[in-house]
């Protein structure tokens, strides 16, 4: 058990450091969390804010274990593991695209009531 742990976190490192759209996923996370403390807000809510967050951030890693194993099967330019990799991105969009609506479903009243 102890080097399944070692292993994750290994691979959380490895992703994280080296994948770019990880890093720019992480900082809107930090940045949303942030937001979230100086609004106060629910728990309900901030339960809402952190599932979306792991929700991207979960399926990005995917995403990058998918990207990497293509490249390992197949180096060189082939248009059905174009289309792999294209098909796992669309993921990622898709939970980037969710967590955006619930992030202006939870701060946007949040923030007209404060700033208007």
């Amino acid at each position: 058990m102890r080097n399944s742990f070692k292993a994750a976190f290994k691979g959380l490192y490895l992703a994280f450091s080296s994948e770019r759209n990880l890093k720019i996923h992480l900082f809107f996370a930090i940045t949303a969390l942030i937001l979230a403390r100086y609004l106060q807000l629910a728990r309900f809510e901030m339960s809402l804010i952190i599932l979306a967050i792991t929700l991207v951030i979960v399926v990005e890693i995917i995403n990058t274990a998918i990207e990497k194993l293509c490249n390992k099967i197949e180096p060189s330019y082939n248009e059905q593991i174009r289309d792999i990799k294209d098909i796992s991105a669309a993921a990622v969009l898709i939970a980037a695209f969710a967590a955006i609506c619930i992030g202006a479903y939870v701060f946007l009243p949040h923030l007209t009531s404060r700033f208007l």
